[in-house]
């Protein structure tokens, strides 16, 4: 079972900590995007946390079944409209199962990483492969690791450098693990944050849906469709279930 980053104080911070994740501008683009592959069908969010994507994709009229290890995370959005209308299981998204078949299953903002091993990683694919109707598709939407900004020697990469908000990847290359490192200014105290992450190439979350039986359909540099490039610093990419 992976850790649950995601506790009492994370879930109560979440959106404040995170403003920008809300913006009309970043939530559109990605609700667009997915409902273009979810068609009439339905839709599974792996890691669906307080429902910043189910909730306008649901809105349009697309039955969004949610899987969450954090019941904190859930419960807030619990509290928002429209939440009747997604259903939740609480559970590590890379095993648990939930009845029903999707046309779209999708993992937003970086979660694939959040389990630490690759086999973890390897079983989210294979559920998420499991849960799809033929034909239908895996999103992931991840950063590419930034070890090429990283000078020689170093290991620390800043990802943001604010008055309020410094945030560090501190990159371990032996185990593949990235600690995200977060120092908060609230109201003149310092509030800090460490977790785990295991970062993932774009080849080998492609090696992964092979394994699970997916084959890449497309890659983007994000939801607005831009050019995947060798200087892209994420991804969203879409790999397909075969229809027979």
């Amino acid at each position: 079972m992976p850790e649950n980053n995601f506790d009492e104080w994370t879930a109560e911070t979440y959106e404040a900590k995170w403003p920008e994740l809300f913006e009309p501008a970043v939530v559109e683009p990605a609700v667009a995007f997915l409902a273009d592959l979810a068609g009439t069908g339905a839709a599974l969010e792996l890691g669906v946390g307080t429902g910043r994507i189910a909730l306008p994709l649901s809105g349009r009229g697309i039955r969004v079944h949610g899987i969450d290890l954090s019941a904190p995370m859930v419960a807030r959005m619990r509290e928002k409209p429209g939440a009747e209308r997604v259903g939740v299981t609480i559970g590590d998204f890379a095993t648990t199962r939930v009845q029903g078949a999707f046309t779209l299953a999708y993992l937003v903002r970086n979660t694939i990483t959040n389990l630490t091993t690759q086999d973890e990683q390897v079983e989210c694919f294979r559920n998420a492969a499991a849960h799809l109707e033929p034909g239908g598709c895996f999103v992931v939407e991840v950063y590419v690791p930034a070890l090429r900004s990283l000078p020689p020697g170093e290991t620390i990469h800043p990802f943001t450098v604010t008055p309020e908000h410094l945030g560090f990847e501190e990159y371990d290359i032996a185990s593949q693990i990235a600690y995200s490192h977060h120092y908060w200014v609230v109201d003149r105290r310092l509030e800090t944050r460490s977790s785990p992450h295991r970062y993932v190439w774009p080849s080998e979350l492609d090696l992964m849906a092979r394994l699970a039986g997916m084959r890449l359909r497309e890659r983007w540099a994000g939801w607005k469709r831009e050019p995947f490039t060798g200087d892209s610093t994420g991804h969203v990419s879409v790999w397909e279930k075969p229809a027979w």
